[in-house]
């Protein structure tokens, strides 16, 4: 692929594509401000000739300064505020990590004589309760519910556009829950700690019957790179996501028998709007794959398998 820059490459899903690039042989630079990704996540490949650290915040212009403007090829950006429960507490927290710290990432391409290819990943909170489930990628009006989401929606509208202004191409990826090793956040990371306390009660925000897709890490990375391979347009979107849906009672209890536990008792605090989670948690999600399955990809694990591996992952530490 050429000289390949990960922003965000020393968190969860970044670092399983910084391994995926380095196994195979491409020339990688992780960009990432450490505050929830690890040097311990692509450790492994500090010594490398081929790969390149460098600490730094997208927030912080003289940061960005230290990166080779013209030397990349492929830019992938996954650098962000992943938690959804914040916007209704601090939304400008959101507003920053995610908006502004693209938004000076797109400044920084705009000066590049060699136009690399960008590569985002967005969410698929972005279509708010959307109407048709499966959800394509031309579902709309889009009408995100949560400050995430909207966050995620407004730096999407800002790749376009710079991306035409400015002739470059550009890949938006709207993702599903991804779980799987190295993983800090979302539902089994959050129960696996949880009876790591206690293994007598589980906690469960809501009414347990938000129903979503769920996708191992693996298959989120081997789809990102299939599409920026395969895809041909100026500036496309795709949904990356398993074909089918779990409900959250459903997760506890996988959770639970993968841990090797009996009679835990489950706890459902009801929630909020219905039995949501957290204000701004979509209820019903399940994305149309149909666009991205045309070029070639599907994923290896449906929900419950990939639940099952990121479990017996995380259980190890």
């Amino acid at each position: 692929m050429g000289r390949v820059l990960v922003i965000g490459g020393a968190g969860f899903i970044g670092s399983h594509l910084v391994d995926t690039f380095m196994m195979r042989n491409e020339e990688v630079t992780v960009f990432d401000n450490l505050s929830t990704g690890t040097l311990v996540n692509i450790g492994r490949w500090l010594d490398n000739a081929k790969f390149t650290f460098i600490k730094g915040d997208l927030l912080n212009a003289n940061d960005l300064k230290k990166l080779e403007i013209n030397e990349y090829e492929f830019i992938f950006h996954l650098a962000a505020n992943p938690e959804v429960r914040l916007g209704s507490v601090v939304p400008s927290t959101l507003f920053d990590q995610n908006v502004v710290a693209t938004q000076n990432l797109l400044e920084f391409l705009r000066q590049s004589d060699n136009r690399p290819i960008l590569a985002f990943s967005s969410t698929s909170t972005v279509y708010g309760e959307a109407l048709k489930i499966p959800t394509p990628e031309d579902y709309g009006p889009l009408k995100p519910i949560s400050i995430y989401g909207a966050t995620k929606l407004a730096c999407e509208g800002l790749i376009s556009a710079y991306a035409y202004t400015y002739g470059f191409k550009a890949i938006i990826f709207r993702v599903a829950n991804v779980v799987g090793p190295r993983s800090k956040h979302g539902v089994v990371y959050d129960f696996v700690e949880k009876l790591r306390k206690n293994s007598n009660e589980l906690e469960i925000l809501g009414d347990g019957t938000q129903t979503k897709s769920y996708l191992h890490v693996n298959d989120c990375v081997n789809a990102m790179i299939h599409a920026v391979e395969k895809s041909n347009g100026n500036v496309e979107i795709f949904n990356i996501a398993s074909e089918d849906q779990v409900d959250v009672r459903s997760v506890a209890q996988i959770v639970i028998k993968e841990l090797g536990l009996d009679n835990v008792r489950l706890i459902f605090t009801g929630g909020v709007d219905g039995g949501r989670g957290w204000k701004g948690d979509v209820k019903n999600m399940l994305l149309d794959i149909s666009k991205i399955k045309k070029l070639g990809w599907r994923p290896e694990l449906d929900s419950k398998r990939a639940i099952r591996e990121a479990v017996k992952s995380l259980k190890k530490f």
